[in-house]
């Protein structure tokens, strides 16, 4: 693990105080679990971000062939 300072509002470091009194961890441990959360839910919504980003850039391609005919040959090859 890596040392980081951090400076918090008294607020903060009383609510942090306080869960960690009621959740019995430590205050580092929290914090190490907000950023996990933070991070995580932020690469989930990147991820979605490129997703839609790529959303129908093929629409109105007309050098592409037919996926649909495509797929159903390669159905058709894997029933032999």
């Amino acid at each position: 693990m890596v040392r980081t300072q951090v400076y918090l509002t008294q607020q903060e470091k009383a609510g942090l105080n306080a869960l960690a009194r009621t959740s019995g961890k430590k205050q580092s441990e929290l914090i190490r679990e907000a950023v996990d959360h933070l991070i995580a839910q932020f690469s989930k919504t990147r991820q979605q971000a490129v997703l839609d980003c790529a959303a129908g850039i093929w629409k109105e391609r007309k050098d592409l062939p037919d996926f649909a005919a495509v797929r159903k040959e390669w159905d058709r090859g894997r029933r032999l």
